[in-house]
């Protein structure tokens, strides 16, 4: 029994915190009794590594290895089984356009600060519909592929011009169930999922604020990758509105 506590908890913690159904689980009653003080405990070591992010006691290049390894653990099969992730997927109304966003609460997690550091959304998409090209100021994020088949492109924002961005292509490839992907200032900090299965949904988790010498807002910076191919295999990417990205990408 110890043993199977230990395997639970390296590969399934990981996952509730990531999936952001702690609450639903802890409210329930559907975690026994002495599981729970590992999953406080566990996302308590989550919450004090993003205020090591944001008081810069930890670099936004570590924070992405940890968050990566956290994902990595998880056992989507027995993950499903425990919080009924169909049920998820049934009440949530995909758009036309786009993508959905729901948030999760945290506040009946008892013990829990009131600002537990950082936020998190499930986005859901029909085939062929998009989470646009688009990337953030001062923003930390780690995206789990929760059901279905994206196409992941990933860029890094070299240079900002008046009207365009300077990015290079840096991941291209299938995301499916369990995959991971992080992004940050530094480092892979442009992102555009494609559904390439009938329905698909991905979570994140995102810290905002990290580092006080990054200026400007962390809402979505939106962009057309499909530009100019200019030397050192970078693209010179058209600054868009939201409306404008949608029309094209969602």
């Amino acid at each position: 029994m110890d043993f199977s506590r230990r395997q639970f908890s390296a590969q399934v913690l990981g996952s509730l915190v990531a999936y952001g159904l702690l609450e639903t689980l802890w409210s329930r009653d559907l975690l026994a009794d002495e599981v729970k003080p590992i999953i406080g405990n566990w996302l308590k070591d989550l919450i004090a590594m993003c205020k090591d992010l944001k008081g810069q006691k930890l670099t936004d290049l570590d924070f992405q290895k940890k968050m990566e390894a956290l994902y990595k653990t998880v056992n989507l099969k027995d993950l499903c089984s425990v919080v009924k992730l169909d049920d998820i997927e049934k009440k949530v109304k995909l758009p036309d356009n786009g993508a959905s966003s729901s948030g999760i609460d945290f506040k009946q997690v008892d013990g829990l600060p009131a600002d537990i550091g950082f936020g998190r959304q499930i986005f859901g998409c029909k085939k062929g519909r998009s989470i646009v090209p688009h990337g953030h100021l001062n923003m930390c994020t780690g995206f789990i592929i929760l059901k279905g088949e994206w196409e992941g492109r990933h860029y890094e924002k070299v240079e900002t011009e008046k009207e365009h961005f300077l990015i290079k292509p840096t991941i291209d490839q299938k995301f499916e169930a369990g995959g991971v992907s992080t992004i940050s200032d530094h480092k892979d900090n442009i992102h555009w999922f494609k559904a390439v299965s009938e329905t698909a949904f991905i979570f994140n988790v995102h810290v905002v604020g990290y580092d006080t010498t990054i200026k400007g807002n962390s809402g979505r910076l939106y962009l057309d990758p499909d530009g100019e191919k200019v030397k050192g295999g970078l693209i010179r990417a058209k600054k868009m509105t939201s409306e404008e990205c949608h029309k094209k990408y969602g």
